[in-house]
């Protein structure tokens, strides 16, 4: 699969994922209309954008300079070699 480049098409992926996350989350406020509910999503979504910043920004940076990111996939390889050679 070619690798998406045009900014507008690249926008247009970042306003769909806003939008499926945002209609998402609001399901689930509309099936469960809680504060806990809201926290947790709230802390769901916060945890998980820290873990990718943290697969994508952290480990290139400060953990190992030679890993590149290329998606959750490429980290979750990194990963299990490094386990292997540990």
């Amino acid at each position: 699969m070619k690798d998406l480049t045009q900014p507008g098409w690249i926008k247009l992926k970042g306003g769909l994922f806003l939008l499926l996350g945002s209609g998402a989350a609001a399901l689930l406020m509309l099936e469960h209309p809680t504060w806990k509910v809201a926290l947790l999503l709230v802390l769901t979504v916060w945890s998980f954008c820290r873990f990718y910043y943290f697969a994508f920004y952290v480990i290139e940076h400060y953990v190992d300079a030679n890993y590149r990111f290329a998606g959750l996939g490429s980290f979750l390889r990194y990963l299990l070699r490094r386990r292997r050679k540990e």
